[in-house]
């Protein structure tokens, strides 16, 4: 029997990063009856986990050491790759047989030498990136994109289930991550798409309310029409998802698509719009800021 195929109350999970989606993620497994251990690197976003019974911890080796599973969601990729491939990092300090699953948005390539590192020190790795933000990780209704072992995504597949609703293995290591690119590829167009709509019924003089009645369940409907439309009429653009990392995500893909001779210029649009966005001082608003683009415009 392998560990994460224990029952929730011996398994024990350590949790990476608890911003606008982790915190969210690591609660459902908390709720679970899974023993949570957290890192953060500051002490205080971890205060809410800790109160309900979760162990802190102040470095991701001592956290590794301690736990049969591993999540992380953090920021970057290079924030990834010290928290798995450093000295104080999981690779080093977890114990054989542990599981490591990143869910962080990061790159491909990264997710397949973690995996390789993993592997020569007999331990798990999958990379599992998700989609739903902070609405989809409150309610355990993210899409989770699976890379690696059938093996190990099944192992762990009780953890996922507490954070989502589905949950696809991809293939090989990196698979993961290389299908989150196409999600946030979509995403990104689309997204010009519904601010752009947005903004033309406001300027045309129509009740935007009443225009997103009538076409968020039409042909023109999506995710992002239904869930950040709402926000863009009301003015608010706090963060489901950060600017900042949809402008990393977009990086991610863009370098990826050029890897494989690829041209994507609806993407590199979109990403020209954010860093736009971004020299206004908006990195830490949400997505659906880019609507104040084309009022202003």
């Amino acid at each position: 029997m392998t560990n994460a195929t224990k029952a929730p109350g011996e398994t024990k999970v350590g949790f990476i990063g608890t911003g606008v989606m982790g915190k969210s993620m690591a609660v459902h497994i908390q709720q679970a009856g899974y023993p949570l251990h957290v890192y953060t690197r500051t002490a205080a976003k971890a205060e809410a986990l800790v109160k309900e019974g979760a162990v802190w911890h102040d470095t991701p080796g001592k956290l590794a050491a301690e736990c049969d599973v591993i999540i992380t969601m953090v920021g970057y990729p290079k924030d990834v790759e010290e928290i798995y491939l450093g000295e104080d990092g999981l690779v080093a300090n977890a114990k054989p047989g542990s599981y490591l699953i990143d869910m962080t948005t990061s790159s491909p390539l990264l997710a397949a030498r973690i995996y390789e590192a993993a592997e020569a020190k007999g331990l798990h790795a999958l990379d599992a990136p998700v989609s739903g933000g902070d609405i989809g990780a409150r309610d355990a209704k993210l899409s989770i994109m699976v890379g690696g072992s059938t093996e190990a995504f099944e192992a762990v597949r009780p953890l996922f289930e507490q954070m989502g609703t589905n949950i696809v293995l991809q293939g090989k290591a990196g698979a993961g991550q290389h299908t989150k690119m196409c999600n946030q590829i979509a995403i990104a167009s689309g997204m010009m798409g519904v601010c752009e709509a947005l903004a033309y019924a406001k300027t045309s003089g129509l009740d935007a309310e009443n225009v997103l009645k009538s076409i968020a369940t039409g042909a023109a409907g999506s995710w992002s029409l239904s869930n950040l439309g709402p926000r863009m009429i009301a003015g608010d653009y706090e963060p489901g998802f950060y600017v900042k990392h949809f402008i990393k995500d977009m990086g991610i893909a863009l370098e990826s698509a050029k890897a494989m001779g690829m041209k994507t210029p609806g993407l590199a649009l979109a990403e020209s719009l954010y860093q736009e966005i971004s020299s206004k001082g908006l990195d830490e608003k949400g997505t659906q800021v880019l609507y104040t683009y084309y009022l202003q415009a």
